[in-house]
């Protein structure tokens, strides 16, 4: 869905706006229509209303009236119903996704170290505990620039959503894991 979302955004939204948009889409109903607990935009840290108003002009979705304690939106990307799988997958995908950038969440961390902790969650092979992603569809997909990349897989390190990281010089690929660097000795963080 992050993936998804890239593509169907506007290059220079923010991370903290594709944190609420994937919400958003994973918590939509079949009319494309979300109601997003205020609770959760507290815990993801991304309150403020001109977050809202981005994905607004960028024609994504239009808030609706509400009642206190929540804001309802209409998605106006009706690609998303065939992105899917069904509803209470998405809910537990959803509340997946808010577990996989707590981390970054608790340890203060900015909506562009959350959303990369949730994408390199997400490419985690359960089995291994390691994960593998093309550096620029990273950039792409979590909005953020090629310095950026390895500066916030540097703080997933830091705050222990990752145990370490490197760069693969010939084929633009970033590893990474969530235990000991396998054949590799004691697991250092960054490229280096």
């Amino acid at each position: 869905m992050i993936s998804y979302l890239a593509s169907a955004l506007p290059c220079g939204m923010s991370a903290a706006a594709r944190l609420i948009a994937l919400q958003c889409a994973l918590r939509m109903d079949s009319r494309i229509l979300v109601r997003l607990p205020v609770g959760v935009l507290r815990g993801l840290r991304l309150s403020t209303p001109h977050l809202w108003q981005e994905l607004e002009e960028a024609r994504w979705l239009r808030t609706l009236p509400s009642r206190p304690g929540e804001v309802v939106a209409e998605l106006l990307d009706s690609a998303l119903l065939s992105q899917h799988p069904s509803r209470p997958d998405r809910h537990r995908a959803a509340d997946w996704a808010l577990r996989a950038g707590c981390a970054a969440r608790t340890a203060g961390e900015g909506p562009h170290v959350q959303l990369l902790s949730i994408y390199t969650s997400a490419l985690n092979d359960p089995a291994t505990g390691q994960g593998q992603g093309e550096i620029d569809r990273m950039q792409r997909d979590c909005a953020l620039e090629e310095h950026c990349v390895l500066t916030a897989l540097d703080r997933l390190v830091a705050i222990g959503s990752c145990a370490w990281w490197r760069a693969c010089p010939d084929t633009g690929d970033v590893r990474w894991g969530c235990t000991s660097e396998p054949n590799m000795g004691e697991a250092s963080p960054g490229p280096g």
